[in-house]
């Protein structure tokens, strides 16, 4: 077990390891919302996903890199910011939305089934 830690702290300090890898990988909406976000497109500068949030639907809790949300289809939304910050709002289709980078959870709260195309900004 001792040799075990040791090694855990040289991967830790060197780099080879992130500590929070874990956390960043339970929070990408694709692990954590499968059944309601889908990857459409990926390369070295964007990241595509479409989400489909059918009534009270209520995504977990994930985190965007600055992102471009473009609405298909919409409908009213409510978002739960990590702070507990919670704000209600409504997507309309054709909408094109900037967002900073977030990490945060939404519930459709409305009777329709909203359908976005979030495009994530890579470095």
């Amino acid at each position: 077990m001792k040799r075990v830690c040791i090694l855990l702290f040289v991967l830790l300090t060197t780099g080879f390891v992130r500590s929070d890898a874990g956390a960043m990988r339970e929070q990408d909406p694709l692990t954590v919302n499968s059944n309601t976000i889908s990857r459409r497109l990926e390369n070295d500068r964007v990241r595509v996903l479409e989400a489909v949030l059918k009534p009270g639907d209520k995504e977990k809790t994930h985190s965007h890199p600055a992102y471009v949300i473009y609405v298909i289809a919409g409908g009213k939304v409510r978002n739960h910011a990590v702070d507990g910050t919670v704000s209600d709002g409504e997507f309309r289709t054709g909408d094109v939305v900037y967002r900073d980078p977030l990490t945060h959870w939404a519930e459709n709260i409305g009777d329709t089934t909203i359908r976005l195309v979030l495009v994530e900004l890579k470095k």
